[in-house]
Parts: C-alpha cells; structure tokens; sequence
C-alpha cells in the first residue's frame, strides 16, 4: 500500500514516515524542507520524495497512491499568527485542495490531522460533539479545513479528522515550541520555568509515537466505522494543568528549579475527552507524560538535538528564512 504523506519531514511526519515503512508500507512525502533534509536523511533511499509546496504541487503525484495524510502546515499558533492570510491559504485552503486532488486521483482514504486547539476554552470536558471556539488563525484554519473535507466523503472516499492533543517527546524534526518540550529544555538549561499564563489553564497531552499510532489505525482501520468520523486523540488522564508541569518535569528530572510567569496571558483553556477513539479505534497511549520528559533529557545528553538549535522554535526559524528570502512562502 502506497502512503502519501504532506510534511512528511516534519515533527510528526519525520515519525509517521519511518513507523509506516517499518509495517511494509510504501511511503511517498511532500514536503518543502524549510527545516533541511536532516530529518529524513537516513530513510531518503527508503521513499519518494517530492520538494513541492502543497498549494502547487503537480496532481500526477497522487496517481498510484492509496492513502493521503495531510501534515503540511504552518504547524502552531506564533506560527499561524505570522501572518494569517498565509495560514488561511496553506492550512485552510491548501489543505482542502490536497484533499480535492486525492479524490480526483482515486486515493481511497484522506486522513485530516486537525488540532483539539479548535476548542479554544471550553466548560468541563469537549468531545467530538461539543461546540468549538477556535480563537487563533491556526485553530480557525483547521475548522474551515474540516468543514470544506468532510462533504468530500463517498463510498469510494474516506475521509477521517483526528484531532489531535497538543505533542510531545524527541523527534527527528525536534520542536521546542511545544509545551512540554519547552518546559523540559527550560528545566534542564535554566533550572527555571516561564510560563504564559497563571498555571490554571488546561491541554491535553500526546506523545508524537502515540499520536503516529493512531493515524496509522486511522489508516488501517475499516471505512466503515471511520468514514465521516472526527477523532480527537489522546487519553483522559493526559489532561493537564500547566502549573501542574512545573511540579511534574522536576521532580521527575531530579532538579530544583524556579518559577517564572510571563506578561502574556494565554486564553486557551480546554480539557478533552478521548473515549471514542479508545472506543471504536482500540487506540490506547503507551507513553506517559513521565516517558517523554525522561526520553528528552536522554535526547539532549546524546546529542540528537541541542537546545540553541534556531531550527527547533519553528516562528523565529521561519522569521529568519523570510529575512533571507521575503518571497519564501509566495507562490
């Protein structure tokens, strides 16, 4: 089986890819490399790989192919709020037209990473059912991506949204503008924590393997019970508080550190349910949030990623990129 995948170099793509070609699975990416090849260089013979932006990229690609993921975006809120006309037209609208493109071509199955940011604040837990309040031009784009796909649905077309918990743990792209990742390079770097915000806010929490799982069942499992379907994936007791990761990643590093609280108030505040893809999909997290912060402090130790590395915060790497190139990302 032949999946293709949009970002197929990024933090999720860069795992998706190799766990796919592990399985058997024959893997083709799209993906500009913003970020370099580093990422995917050691599988570069393993798959095909097309240096396309997704709102140009040639239709042929997708001829021959059973199953689109579509990861490429402008992939967090500093990010999305850079300029959103251009996260409109990328993550919305660039989105929507992969999708358009995988139908047309015959692709079988279009699987939609969205975002639980699209709950934004939310009262008690949000399920797939409950109402969204998207508050920032990147959670705003995977809503209308959402609504533009799903009619797209046919028998010959399945379409499957996974709205994903905010993620964590090493990956070949490392982030550090996510949340936990953050937090533990602070700890280990500054012994001291910033935060944006009071701590009372809650996300919920997904390690990038675990978040790979689940598009690959989402991948596997029968159109019938998944077609149409939102998903949001996680788990229930990955529901977190901020203030509570200041305790957790120091006591489980073995450090003291101290507390610091920015300016800027962060207004998103929602907790998720996860029963229905535990449910229908038997998709179950194997790591903890335990896990990932061990499995960081090993990353740093041994030199997999290092924390001045301007590539890991990915609105200050694109800043520079566009003082380099104003047209970067102009068509």
């Amino acid at each position: 089986m032949r999946v293709l995948l949009t970002g197929g170099a990024g933090y999720i793509g860069s795992i998706l890819s190799r766990e796919l070609l592990e399985r058997g699975y024959d893997v083709v990416i799209v993906d500009r490399l913003f970020f370099g090849d580093d990422p995917i260089k050691d599988i570069k013979d393993q798959v095909k790989i097309i240096r396309e932006d997704i709102r140009t990229v040639d239709p042929k690609h997708f001829e021959n192919v059973d199953v689109v993921v579509d990861l490429a975006a402008l992939s967090n809120d500093p990010s999305g709020e850079l300029d959103p006309n251009l996260t409109e037209a990328i993550n919305h609208l660039g989105r929507t037209r992969i999708a358009k493109i995988s139908k047309e071509k015959g692709v079988k199955r279009y699987i939609a990473p969205s975002s639980c940011a699209i709950y934004g604040v939310s009262d008690g837990f949000a399920d797939e059912n409950s109402p969204v309040n998207p508050l920032t031009a990147y959670a705003k784009a995977n809503y209308a991506w959402e609504n533009d796909i799903l009619p797209l649905k046919d028998k010959n077309f399945t379409v499957v949204i996974l709205r994903q918990a905010t993620v964590y743990g090493f990956s070949y792209r490392m982030r550090l503008d996510l949340l936990i990742n953050d937090f533990v390079v602070q700890a280990i770097k500054n012994r001291k924590i910033v935060i944006k915000g009071n701590g009372e806010e809650f996300r919920p929490f997904v390690h990038v393997k675990d978040d790979s799982n689940a598009i690959i069942a989402a991948i596997e499992a029968d159109s019938e019970i998944v077609n149409g379907e939102r998903f949001n994936v996680g788990s229930n007791h990955q529901n977190v508080q901020v203030k509570e990761l200041m305790r957790l990643i120091p006591e489980t590093l073995g450090i003291e550190i101290e507390q610091g609280f920015g300016d800027w108030i962060d207004k998103r505040n929602y907790k998720v349910k996860f029963d229905k893809i535990q449910k229908i999909l038997n998709f179950k997290p194997k790591y903890e949030i335990k896990d990932g912060i061990h499995e960081l402090h090993r990353a740093l130790e041994n030199g997999l990623f290092h924390y001045d590395d301007p590539r890991t915060v990915t609105v200050k790497w694109y800043k520079s990129l566009l003082v380099q190139n104003p047209n970067l990302f102009n068509l």
